[in-house]
């Protein structure tokens, strides 16, 4: 079989930028890394040729979106490329227009060996009125992979507050499930032959 790379190749691949060298001891361990360190946010106004003919915000383009918030927070805590391996899980809560203020708001919530859960969170903010209401949420898996495209080693994650606490908490529970899926999957392949 060929490498992950090549066994992979449909992932989009992000580039850390210039300036966020990969920074690593000897033995290949990074020192952990609080979450706060990953916090990414970007917003985006939403313009006609991201929306439908209801001038509503494309589902795919909002993914888009979220998939750059998600991966600028797992550059940020492994200070390497990533790849992005999955997509959970999106909720789309309400409907964002044209014309709106899209925030997009990632961190890690969990890091493994070579990869990391990163949470994004979407609102729309109307600038004009001065309120923000939540649209969406998702649950992303980013890996860490060198400039050849092989998987490297990621830091620890330190949550320090409550709430990241329980997000990495959930992660660990989020991860065995995709595990137990996956043997179903490989399970039912199987049983097909």
């Amino acid at each position: 079989m060929g490498s992950w790379r090549e066994a992979n190749s449909l992932l989009p691949v992000h580039f850390a930028p210039a300036n966020l060298l990969f920074m690593e001891s000897l033995d290949g361990h990074q020192p952990p890394r609080p979450v706060s360190e990953s916090v990414s946010e970007m917003a985006e106004v939403v313009l006609p040729n991201d929306a439908n003919p209801l001038n509503n915000l494309l589902g795919g383009r909002l993914m888009h979106f979220i998939d750059i918030a998600g991966a600028m927070a797992a550059h940020r805590h492994s200070r390497s490329y990533v790849v992005t391996a999955s997509m959970d899980h999106i909720d789309f809560l309400a409907p964002v227009h044209v014309g709106d203020l899209l925030i997009l708001r990632s961190s890690v919530n969990r890091a493994f060996r070579t990869s990391m859960e990163v949470g994004v969170k979407c609102w729309v903010e109307n600038y004009i009125a001065g309120t923000r209401r939540h649209i969406a949420s998702a649950y992303l898996t980013f890996v860490a992979v060198d400039s050849r495209g092989r998987r490297v080693p990621v830091p620890a994650v330190v949550p320090e507050t409550e709430e990241e606490k329980q997000r990495y908490e959930d992660a660990g529970r989020r991860r065995e499930l995709r595990k137990q899926e996956q043997e179903r999957k490989r399970a039912n392949q199987l049983a097909r032959g």
